[in-house]
């Protein structure tokens, strides 16, 4: 058999060669180092079989930020965790161990419950295995045995997927852990040179509420301390940004177990929001959207006919109502703005026709899945549908993609493009899906913005541009989304009169830019810091009158900024003014005027956000705000 090096040259093997021994056949070096290997592109374990002809890759130690050599070792660590768990926590049932971005966790069934505090005993014994040094041995067996093996032992977790699994069963053991696992995995321990432990959570087995609890415990392995190290350092800085914990000392939001995922908005919160809302609804209508309000609680009927009844029910909270009646809270807005669109005939010269609503939503989410303002039930997308003929589609995916960089730029961030194809669930037929996912592919294109294809993560009804953002501390976030749909206008039997006096088929654009409203706002506290920018601060401009006589006057430039338009309060406690300012920093204000004796309308001491002070008449304030808001 032959494979072709990266460089293009020919490597003869005999039949049956593995990467590994690819890589003896390069240099004893490079199969010294090596720790995967890519046929074609395709990760695979070292000890198996390449495919004749194949081009070949292999990965080594000195692949130190290769996410697929990264997470080939986090695999490794992962079962290197496992073996520690099981030799300090007898009779503990082992589940699941996989890498995941920036580590990987394993979980476990505990005999006991185990807490923070028994992490670093287990890390311990992580470190000692790594000093000991584990090779990891590979071996296929039949599922039979699989299950008998792993039924002795005591493991039920193991022995369900053995009944689940697909294709060879596989075994790998380190030391005196043995793991069902398809693999990849480390030729050895030596590799991992950095190891942490990092927290403890609770998770369903397979993710079903319905199933065990288990204790999930999280880890990640570096290549090098260096990395591990920058790594914390990132982690540190993440639980400084934590928006739940901003939320509340910026008394914003807080959530309360009487309605889980759920967020109660405060005054200062709700000026975040209104200001997001304020935006949406200017920018609509300058680019020619309607607002619409449609129904929170729809039939059956409804849920059946849009295709959500059977694709989405497990996510929809259900009001039973009697026996044949049953109805739900909406999770998305599409099937009320088809009946919208459906309530009248529809002219050609009315297209396209574009729906905007903020409504409430809501999404029965896993208990266990919530996660601040990023993961909620309750859901406020800022929805659009555009109702448009196949010739208009598009030049409404290039406005929708102007109006997306316009919005992100107002924050400083700039998205990255996933294009999301056809799932296995799809309405429709083949074709259909051919078109619709070319012309997203088209408007990508015409817009040179570089994309990357998640094959199977399309809507049901229709592929999607999905919106990614990293933030300040190099996070990935998907955010908006634009869709094109041809199936549920379809179902819905949309369509419009044409010149030609006929009947045509109409295509909508499902398009949100914030995603929600609430997960928006969580991600960019995180990426201010909640030091928001001046247009979106909660509080804009905080006066403080030095002393009880000057409270009027500071009350009179407050009075006149409001009337101005902007948000302002006036800190008037007993405070000395040094302590007033401190907290006005924590606070992130980011204008603070300081009112006293000195100071008037014409000479007002100014202390802005990390430019110091400077004495400002009222007029130049005025002027030194509106500047650095009209972008916005």
């Amino acid at each position: 058999m032959h494979v072709l090096l990266p460089d293009g040259t020919e490597l003869e093997l005999a039949d049956g060669a593995s990467g590994l021994d690819a890589a003896r056949a390069i240099g004893p070096k490079l199969a010294e180092q090596a720790v995967l290997v890519k046929a074609d592109g395709v990760a695979q374990d070292l000890r198996l079989p390449l495919p004749d002809g194949a081009k070949l890759q292999i990965l080594t130690t000195r692949d130190t930020q290769d996410p697929d050599a990264l997470a080939v070792l986090r695999h490794s660590a992962a079962h290197l965790l496992a073996e520690a768990v099981r030799r300090l926590h007898p009779g503990v049932k082992v589940a699941i161990g996989p890498p995941i971005d920036n580590g990987f966790y394993y979980d476990f069934d505990f005999p006991t419950p185990i807490n923070d505090a028994d992490l670093e005993a287990i890390e311990a014994e992580v470190q000692r295995e790594l000093a000991e040094g584990r090779a990891w041995e590979r071996e296929e067996i039949t599922a039979e045995q699989a299950r008998e093996r792993f039924a002795a032992e005591g493991e039920p977790y193991k022995v369900e997927l053995v009944e689940t699994a697909e294709g060879a069963i596989s075994l790998y053991t380190q030391g005196d852990f043995t793991d069902l696992c398809r693999g990849p995995h480390l030729q050895t321990s030596a590799p991992i040179k950095a190891f942490k432990l990092t927290s403890l959570a609770g998770a369903y087995w397979r993710g079903d509420s319905d199933n065990a609890q288990l204790t999930r415990i999280y880890g990640t392995a570096f290549f090098g301390q260096k990395d591990l190290d920058a790594h914390l350092e990132r982690l540190d800085q993440a639980r400084a940004r934590d928006h739940r914990r901003l939320g509340a000392e910026l008394d914003l939001f807080h959530f309360d177990e009487h309605s889980p995922g759920s967020p109660f908005w405060h005054p200062k919160g709700m000026a975040i929001f209104n200001a997001l809302e304020d935006l949406r609804r200017r920018e609509n209508a300058r680019r020619g959207y309607s607002e619409v309000k449609t129904p929170l609680i729809y039939d059956k009927a409804l849920w059946v006919t849009s295709g959500h009844w059977d694709k989405f029910r497990e996510n929809m909270f259900l009001i039973p109502i009697d026996d044949e009646h049953t109805y739900a809270i909406k999770p998305m807005n599409c099937p009320g703005h088809m009946l919208l669109f459906g309530s009248q005939l529809r002219s050609y010269r009315e297209l396209p026709l574009r729906f905007a609503e903020a409504a409430p939503l809501h999404r029965n989410e896993l208990a266990g899945a919530l996660h601040g303002l990023t993961r909620v039930r309750y859901v406020t997308q800022d929805d659009a549908h555009i109702f448009c003929s196949r010739e208009q589609i598009d030049s409404e995916l290039d406005q929708c993609l102007e109006y997306l960089r316009y919005l992100y730029g107002l924050f400083g961030i700039e998205p990255r493009a996933e294009l999301s194809t056809r799932p296995e669930n799809k309405l429709g037929a083949d074709e259909e899906w051919d078109f619709t996912e070319g012309k997203l592919i088209e408007a990508l294109d015409r817009h040179e913005i570089e994309y990357f294809v998640g094959a199977g993560e399309g809507s049901f009804y229709g592929p999607k541009i999905d919106l990614h953002i990293t933030d300040a501390l190099d996070r990935s976030w998907q955010l908006g989304t634009i869709q094109l749909d041809a199936q549920m206008p379809a179902r819905f039997g949309l369509t419009y009169m044409g010149s030609d006096n006929r009947e045509h088929p109409v295509f909508v654009v499902h398009r949100a830019f914030f995603g929600s409203l609430e997960r928006f706002i969580g991600i960019i506290i995180e990426h201010f810091g909640g030091a928001f920018p001046l247009w979106l601060a909660p509080v804009q401009v905080r006066l403080l009158a030095v002393s009880e006589q000057h409270r009027e006057g500071a009350h009179a430039i407050a009075d006149g900024l409001r009337d101005a338009g902007y948000r302002v309060d006036v800190d008037e406690r007993d405070e000395t003014l040094g302590k007033r300012i401190r907290d006005s920093e924590l606070e992130k204000i980011p204008v603070v005027v300081v009112f006293g004796e000195r100071e008037s309308e014409a000479a007002l001491a100014v202390r802005t956000r990390g430019e110091g002070q400077s004495i400002r008449s009222l007029d130049e304030l005025l002027g030194d705000l509106a500047a650095a808001t009209t972008s916005a």
